[in-house]
């Protein structure tokens, strides 16, 4: 275990499997106590013993990130339990593609509750303790990482429903730092291309024929490489802000 955020501490949303789960092992790693936030408690208890396992510290908490009050309730467990709120990771999100002629207007409603509202609601819940931390040792700078993708930079036929709320969150965040900055919380917006973790999952049966098809000759992004590029932006000195990363497969061409 390295020591560069000892004395820290995490919360991650999403952290139940895929960039979560890889991003709370990885600060946990550099020395931070971790919060897990997800739906799925047996997943969360088994990356906490995990993380425990290897000397971390973690704390799961059952909850779900469209739910304005869990994620309050949330916060102020992690805060309660480890005394204070250094890097957040607001990672939850769910991807479901397809036409926007005909589309399950359903779909879209499920992607903005989590993708955008529950985003915003964990920055908001989470700002007035990342300011605080900002403002004491042992960095005295925290972290807002809010996780969006490509297609929060390049809309693409076929994922409009997506694209628009991933747009959203890099909209969100560009103000949200420049909101925050000169109080030492940096806010970074990390794009990743595709990357094999269970996100394609939630499609419809048709739509992840045509992503498999798509990516079939792509070596595609492991969550390793994101939490890597995670861990990078919250170990940076406190004069360096890394505003925005996009990360493609070395393959992937849009």
């Amino acid at each position: 275990m390295t020591t560069r955020l000892v004395d820290t501490v995490a919360l991650i949303t999403g952290a139940s499997s895929g960039i979560g789960a890889a991003t709370a092992q990885a600060l946990a790693g550099e020395g931070a106590a971790v919060a897990l936030m997800a739906r799925r408690r047996d997943r969360l208890d088994d990356l906490a013993g995990a993380i425990g396992d290897s000397g971390g510290r973690a704390l799961v908490i059952e909850g779900d990130a469209t739910e304005e009050a869990q994620v309050r309730a949330a916060v102020a467990s992690a805060v309660a339990e480890f005394g204070r709120l250094d890097v957040v990771v607001a990672n939850a999100g769910v991807m479901l593609l397809g036409p926007i002629v005909d589309a399950p207007v359903e779909e879209w409603t499920r992607m903005v509750h989590l993708n955008v509202l529950g985003l915003m609601y964990t920055a908001h819940a989470a700002l007035p303790h990342l300011l605080a931390a900002a403002e004491q040792g042992p960095r005295q700078v925290a972290d807002l990482v809010l996780i969006s993708s490509v297609a929060g930079r390049v809309p693409r036929n076929g994922s409009g429903g997506y694209n628009a709320t991933k747009h959203a969150v890099g909209a969100f965040g560009e103000a949200l730092r420049q909101e925050v900055t000169q109080r030492h919380v940096r806010v970074s917006l990390v794009e990743p291309g595709a990357v094999d973790t269970e996100l394609a999952g939630h499609n419809r049966p048709e739509i992840q024929e045509g992503m498999r098809a798509r990516f079939a000759s792509i070596e595609r992004l492991e969550a390793d490489d994101i939490s890597d590029a995670i861990t990078y932006i919250v170990t940076r000195p406190r004069r360096m802000a890394v505003n925005e990363i996009l990360i493609r497969p070395t393959e992937q061409q849009g």
